[in-house]
């Protein structure tokens, strides 16, 4: 082969090699990852950086910013209602407040011994706590008479009404009907001479918060009567599983420093404990 056979080789060999190298960096760069770019929902402009989004012309009008509950105004009470279920046991309906009117109950409920047992008499001011439609109310106002004051309180604004219905119908005017909270009766501090709470403590769930707040509405040795079903069973209060034991109530009065004084069993089917502050 002649010198100009070999140059002519050569250069094709140098040809072939370009074309190579060539292909290889397009294949390359055909295989290197692009850079995406982000897809703006239709409609939406871009905000800067802690502006509120706006919507573009056309499209629908963005949803206003959530706004905070409003405040629960100073010096309300939350009021509970038949539904929050007041702790142990459901709270007692309005609508079976003639379940507490049978007329064998002054029989068995004795509350002239109840009344005698807490040293309640003319002049007394007491508190009926959980009065329901006020049963135990009225007795309490004639047994104190004009010169002594009832605060029947209760949970429940339908209970309230039933109280203050009954009152007129009684004409006593020595009732003030106190509508408290779960856990705080709202009743004046440093007032009573005895609070009775009858077939309500089963029903309480902070017990003792609420005992705290009884015991400061009581004088300086007043006196707190807890009535509550026997828990064998027996007489028209709750179902057995909504009864709960004597120690228990102790326990509770006790941690609110309320110190025991006596348990009485007179009564057919309940038990009466008796505080003192």
């Amino acid at each position: 082969m002649g010198m100009m056979g070999i140059e002519r080789l050569s250069g094709l060999v140098s040809s072939a090699m370009s074309a190579a190298l060539l292909c290889a960096a397009s294949a390359a760069s055909a295989q290197a990852p692009r850079e995406q770019t982000p897809v703006r929902p239709q409609g939406l402009m871009v905000a800067p950086r802690g502006s509120t989004p706006t919507a573009s012309a056309g499209a629908p009008p963005l949803p206003p910013p959530a706004l905070p509950p409003p405040a629960r105004p100073e010096g309300t009470r939350q009021v509970a209602t038949p539904s929050q279920q007041r702790g142990h046991g459901r709270l007692f309906q309005p609508q079976d407040l003639g379940m507490l009117e049978g007329p064998d109950r002054e029989a068995w409920q004795k509350p002239d011994q109840v009344m005698d047992a807490l040293g309640i008499g003319d002049g007394s001011v007491v508190a009926d706590l959980g009065a329901g439609g006020g049963w135990f109310t009225v007795r309490l106002a004639k047994r104190v008479g004009p010169n002594g004051v009832v605060y029947a309180e209760d949970i429940q604004p339908q209970m309230i009404e039933a109280i203050q219905r009954r009152v007129d119908r009684e004409g006593l005017h020595n009732v003030s009907a106190v509508l408290g909270e779960a856990d705080h009766p709202a009743l004046p501090v440093g007032r009573l001479d005895a609070a009775l709470m009858v077939d309500t403590f089963h029903e309480v769930e902070d017990t003792r918060s609420l005992l705290t707040n009884v015991r400061a509405a009581l004088k300086p040795g007043g006196r707190l009567g807890i009535i509550e079903y026997r828990t064998e069973g027996g007489g028209p209060g709750p179902s057995r599983e909504e009864r709960i034991q004597p120690g228990q109530v102790i326990r509770a009065a006790e941690a609110a420093g309320f110190r025991l004084m006596r348990q009485e069993q007179f009564l057919q089917f309940q038990y009466l404990l008796i505080f003192t502050r």
